[in-house]
């Protein structure tokens, strides 16, 4: 618990030490370093900040007053994270495949069908989610 605890504020104090070092220094010069000291400190942050969530706070959805045959808190979060992380993962895979699907089809008409098929592959995924959340409230 303690260790949550000391790594987060380092991780937030490596943060503002890196903006005034690079502050002071010039950014032009060295954004690349700028860049992947920053993406460091994001990877290691977040989970970090969500584990220290789940430990400090494990009854945090439950309402005033529920009783203890009420479902717990981490069973609903996790079905909710499932839900949220699959549909967030199908949105950028619907992004990314549809903008490819119609770069080709604008090239070739008659591949228009072939194309839509990714494009409900990627949608599938929200599906899995759902069915992943619906799973797990059922063990509830």
């Amino acid at each position: 618990m303690t260790f949550i605890m000391i790594s987060t504020t380092i991780m937030v104090l490596m943060t503002i030490g890196t903006g005034f070092y690079f502050l002071y220094k010039g950014v032009e010069a060295n954004k690349s370093k700028l860049k992947k000291v920053l993406c460091f400190n994001l990877y290691a942050f977040i989970p970090l900040l969500v584990s220290a969530i789940v430990i400090f706070v494990p009854n945090f959805s439950q309402a005033q007053g529920a009783n203890a045959s009420s479902p717990s808190g981490l069973g609903l979060m996790a079905a909710a994270l499932s839900t949220g992380l699959a549909t967030i993962g199908a949105g950028y895979a619907v992004g990314v495949v549809g903008s490819s699907a119609l770069g080709a089809v604008s090239e070739e008409p008659g591949i228009l069908g072939k194309t839509l098929i990714f494009v409900g592959l990627a949608e599938g995924i929200a599906i899995y989610g759902l069915i992943v959340s619906i799973l797990i409230l059922g063990r509830l």
